[in-house]
């Protein structure tokens, strides 16, 4: 049994009552939903290495926030994370949170169904 809250990225639509969200940038948000923001900086503003990017990003600090608040029980007990990218670039954000971010790995899996645009 893998225990690591599975995370599913797919439009906002796959997301259950019970879900948290992962949004990529601003948008609204249904009253009562649990929910993180990241904002992928631009590529142009940020020198390579630079400290707001690394050792890590904007997906790996919402998911730690939203870890936290779970065991903490600041928010309502979410079994699942919906993440809900939008761009290329906010998919791969995820993924790579996923595959290298040494806490993201240890808090989260990805789903085996998740619908990877």
């Amino acid at each position: 049994m893998d225990a690591r809250v599975p995370i599913w990225i797919g439009p906002a639509e796959a997301a259950g009552p019970d879900d948290a969200l992962l949004i990529e940038g601003g948008g609204t948000v249904p009253d009562g939903r649990v929910y993180a923001r990241f904002v992928l900086p631009e590529a142009a503003d940020h020198p390579s290495g630079c400290a707001c990017c690394l050792p890590r990003g904007p997906v790996a600090e919402a998911l730690t926030m939203l870890f936290l608040w779970r065991v903490r029980g600041e928010v309502q007990f979410f079994p699942r994370v919906v993440a809900i990218p939008r761009s290329a670039a906010g998919i791969a954000a995820i993924q790579a949170a996923l595959r290298e971010d040494a806490m993201v790995m240890a808090r989260f899996r990805l789903s085996p169904e998740a619908d990877i645009r």
